[in-house]
């Protein structure tokens, strides 16, 4: 069964959003290397998932919108990127961002659902480049 294996926090000032979450929930932060990208350690000994977080690409939504959509993208561990793009197209979902290589770890893609919820899909493969 195919479960999340990473969430992913888009933040449009990632300091402001570092020191939030630190505060309330305690998760620790460390930049990956010189990306602009922090990976998030949410605790140790108990279930759940660690996840990242980046700068925010384009601008941030805006707060007085009737409905604003503000999520963290969740990316969930599958054995077959395009077949599982696939299938959330044929529910009626559709491709936010198309498949790409992160070197090193694998495969992601990012889809919406039929609400127009972002989620990733993730195909760990070391030799993606």
């Amino acid at each position: 069964m195919p479960r999340p294996v990473h969430f992913e926090i888009h933040a449009g000032d990632p300091a402001r959003a570092q020191a939030f979450y630190e505060g309330l929930f305690g998760w620790s932060f460390q930049q990956w290397g010189d990306q602009p990208y922090w990976l998030i350690r949410t605790g140790e000994g108990e279930p759940g998932i660690d996840g990242g977080m980046i700068k925010r690409m384009g601008p941030d939504p805006d707060p007085t919108a009737p409905t604003p959509v503000i999520a963290w993208a969740c990316t969930v561990d599958v054995d077959d990127v395009d077949a599982f793009v696939a299938k959330a197209q044929a529910l009626g979902g559709s491709v936010a961002l198309a498949k790409m290589p992160i070197k090193g770890v694998g495969w992601l893609a990012y889809c919406k659902d039929t609400e127009g919820n972002v989620f990733g899909l993730m195909d760990e493969d070391s030799s993606a480049a």
